[in-house]
Order: structure tokens, then sequence, then C-alpha cells
């Protein structure tokens, strides 16, 4: 489901120490290594100008065709294919150049100690050409791929060019983290949660302690609101994380973090329906546009715990919840089935019981049983009964 548009959040505190008054900000050694990144591509281009030559880029292609699933590590992994970006090549030299536009501001954001968001990068770069009518960008979805571009081409993540996308995901549970230096209960969160920022590396944020004995990721922020007020985190003692639809990465890090660090079972909410499913597929292998990132962000054993194709028959939901699957639903149910990482006959079940109920049910549904039958009974009862898929 499409995100929403919202306004650029305030970047997060850096965690690199502050400057001395009036002097030059303070760099760390992984700063540095990045600058030196950016440096030597530069360097190489420079040198191949000056010798005359067709400068060119050599990136990654992050398609599909560029992609492997790694059995033994079950997750997507990003091949060695890649593409030339040529600056003499009249169909590519604008990206060619943007590349470059966007690399030279990182690098200033690096040596100024300054993280933005990617949509103010898109403003800071955008400009128009000198004795021109052309725009640098005409869009942000001209300069977020770019930004993807440069990370997989100097080997550096988007929060080591000290770019951060806005907020999305909530928290709340027995948990306590150092966010910046500052200590968050997020067991005291109120109503609201707490906001899961874009970058959740651990140098910026890291856990204090914990309680929780699982977490339980919700696709809906609606349901987990729901799972919230009647205290679920309390009574189960799990740490609630929303997603809002697709997971952004730094949800989709913080979640590979709690599950690699607090060691402790990730469970996933979902709808009954195959973006349902991709939601969780993301989440377990990684997705193909971001498969340089699946090592950091995938939870190969993150478990499935609804909705389920059979859960309309086990929890009696009236027949007035079933929403007719289309012609786009079925297309993308029959290409899930076909992911190597759901040929397990489970999952081979799971899915085509989906397309021979011929509809497709939101977890709101639930709540057509009673507003806290989902916290009092149907998560209860998956839980005991161990009912879920990996």
């Amino acid at each position: 489901m499409a995100a929403k548009k919202k306004t650029p959040a305030t970047p997060p505190p850096s965690p690199k120490a502050a400057a001395p008054s009036g002097g030059t900000p303070t760099m760390t050694d992984r700063d540095r290594r990045t600058l030196d990144k950016i440096h030597k591509l530069t360097a190489r281009t420079l040198a191949t100008v000056e010798k005359g030559q067709n400068p060119a880029l050599e990136i990654k292609t992050r398609a599909l065709s560029n992609v492997s699933f790694n059995a033994r590590r079950r997750i997507i992994e990003l091949g060695d294919r890649t593409q030339s970006r040529e600056f003499f090549n009249t169909g590519m030299a604008r990206k060619f150049m943007q590349t470059f536009l966007v690399a030279n501001e990182c690098k200033n954001l690096i040596r100024e100690n300054k993280t933005i968001t990617i949509r103010q990068l898109y403003y800071v770069t955008k400009h128009t050409l000198k004795g021109s009518t052309e725009n640098t960008f005409e869009d942000q979805s001209e300069s977020d791929p770019i930004i993807e571009d440069l990370e997989v081409t100097i080997d550096a993540l988007r929060e080591e060019l000290h770019l951060f996308a806005n907020k999305k995901g909530l928290a709340a549970g027995p948990v306590v983290m150092v966010d910046s230096g500052d200590e968050i209960d997020l067991s005291r969160m109120g109503r609201g949660g707490w906001g899961i920022p874009s970058i959740c590396e651990p140098e910026v944020l890291q856990f204090k302690s914990s309680k929780a004995e699982f977490a339980l990721l919700v696709e809906k922020d609606a349901v987990w609101s729901r799972l919230l007020e009647d205290r679920f985190h309390e009574k189960n003692k799990c740490l609630l994380v929303s997603s809002g639809g697709q997971a952004a990465r730094g949800v989709r890090r913080l979640v590979q973090r709690i599950h690699e660090e607090l060691k402790i079972p990730i469970y996933v909410l979902v709808d009954n329906d195959p973006w349902g499913l991709y939601i969780y597929s993301v989440l377990k292998q990684g997705s193909i546009n971001l498969a340089f990132e699946s090592m950091r962000m995938a939870v190969p054993g993150v478990r499935f715990i609804g909705m389920s194709a059979s859960d309309h028959k086990k929890f009696k939901l009236p027949k007035a919840v079933e929403i007719k699957l289309n012609k786009e639903d079925i297309s993308r149910a029959a290409q899930m089935r076909a992911y190597p990482w759901f040929a397990d006959r489970k999952w081979q079940r799971e899915i085509d019981a989906l397309l021979e109920n011929g509809f497709k049910m939101e977890v709101d549904s639930i709540l057509s049983k009673g507003i806290s039958f989902i916290t009092d009974e149907y998560l209860p009862k998956k839980l005991r009964d161990k009912d879920y898929l990996v």
C-alpha cells in the first residue's frame, strides 16, 4: 500500500562528538572511510577524463535478473552484474551527473557533521542549470534511486552518507533504549508509542534492558493501537511494533537487531492477502531493490502468525468480512508461490488455500468478533497452539 507523504522530519542528533566552539566538526573513523570511498570514486573518474576517455560508472544492477536466493543464509542477495553509466551517452549523461551531484552533497554533509532527510537532499541538490530551463532533478522519484545507486557503487550505507528517511513505525513494550544518549522506556509511551527512527544503527541506538519474551510486528497502525490500548504488551510480556504497511528500512533494521541482540522470536501479523504475504516476505528474506542490505535487515526465522487463509473457519468469522480477490491479487499470489523461500509444502498449502478461498481478509476483520477479540482470543490461541509458519 502506498505511504502518505509527510512533512520532512527534523534530523536526529548526530552521534559524533560536538566540535569545539568555532572549530571543525569531529569526524569518526566511519566518516573518514566513507569520505575516502567518495574521493576514490571521483579520482578514478577524473583520471579517465584527463586521459580524454569516456568516464563511466559501474553500478550493480538492482533487478530480479541480478538477485538470487542464498538457501544457506536464507536471504536474497545481490549478484555481480553491473550496468555502465557513461557520460558520453546521451541516455545516461543525466543520471551520471546526478550521481556525482548527490555524492558531492553527501561529502559536504559528512564534513559538516550534518544529517538530512532524503526529501531535503532532493531540494538541496535541485537547481536549474545555468543558461537553460533544465533542472538537475524534476522530482524526488529521480533522486531516491540515485542515492541507492551511490550506496551500491561505493559500498556505503545511506546512514553513512548522512541521510535518513522520515520516521515510520511505532514501538511499545518492556524495553529500555538509549537513543543518542537519551534513555527511553518503551513501556511508558502512553497511547502514542515511540516513533522508530530511520537510523537504528548501534552507534546511535542501544538496548539497555529488556523483559520482552517476544516481539510482535503488526502491519497496521490501527490494529497496533488496539493491542496497545488493551495492554497486550503488558499481559504477554512482548514488544509491540507497527510497520505502517510495508516496513521501512529503519523498522526492518530495528527488528533484526531485536531478534539478534535480545534473542527473542519475532512474530508478524499482516492481512490475509498477497500484499500481506509480501510484507512478511521482505522482513524474512529482504527485498529485490535492497538486496545489497539483506544481511543487516532480513530475519529468516521470523514467524508468520496470521492472518491465515484458514482463520475464517477456525475463528468463525462472518462471511461479510470477506473481500473477493481481484485479478491483480491472483497474479501476485502466483508470483509469491514461485518464490524459493515459499517452496515449503506448508507455505504452498497456505497460498493455495488463499486462492481456493477466492477472497482475502484484513486483520481489522477480526474485530467483527468483538472489539478486543484479537487481544483476548485470537492472538493468545495462536501463540498457545504455536500456530505460525516460518
